[in-house]
């Protein structure tokens, strides 16, 4: 109904939380805003409420999405309820830690609570087969995957992880053919 609330995804790195929040920005056809809660601070959160100036609960205001909440002070969580409450904003905050915990609890009874699950072999090898198929560079090379149980394990479900020690695989094993092995790995 292009109406979402407010949201926190609660999941292990590289699960793909940034891009859902994209995506779900994207499906509403609202503007997006993003910060890190390591490197934002008040200024920052106020500007983007600022910039959003929706009004109206479940309007189509902005959707700011903050990656780290967890790492937000008090006070810093304090500065978006407002926006929240009238729907200046739709929040959507990744956190790596509980929530119940972590989040203050005037802005998480505001939210629905997600829990996201790490990717399953399944997948990360479909992941990695979409890379070998559509990136530039990758889609260039004739790439073979022999066995993947090192390159699975070395993930540790984490997608962005999976994706850069594949590229130095494919980097490490020079010009030519590539075979990835759990040896090559």
């Amino acid at each position: 109904g292009g109406r979402s609330p407010s949201m926190a995804f609660w999941g292990p790195r590289g699960v793909g939380s940034p891009t859902l929040a994209r995506l779900i920005a994207q499906d509403l056809k609202r503007p997006f805003y993003t910060l890190s809660a390591i490197s934002s601070g008040v200024k920052d959160v106020r500007e983007v409420i600022e910039q959003a100036g929706g009004s109206g609960l479940f309007s189509r205001s902005a959707v700011l999405f903050i990656d780290e909440i967890h790492r937000f002070s008090k006070a810093q969580q304090d500065s978006l309820l407002g926006a929240v409450e009238k729907g200046t904003i739709t929040l959507i905050g990744a956190t790596t830690e509980n929530p119940s915990f972590e989040v203050i609890g005037a802005l998480l009874s505001r939210c629905q609570v997600y829990i996201l699950e790490a990717l399953t072999q399944e997948d990360l090898t479909a992941l990695l087969l979409r890379a070998m198929a559509t990136d530039a560079q990758l889609k260039e090379r004739p790439i073979r995957l022999e066995s993947t149980e090192a390159l699975m394990r070395a993930s540790g479900g984490d997608a962005r992880r999976l994706l850069n020690t594949f590229e130095l695989c494919v980097k490490a094993a020079g010009t030519g053919e590539v075979t990835i092995t759990d040896a090559l790995v």
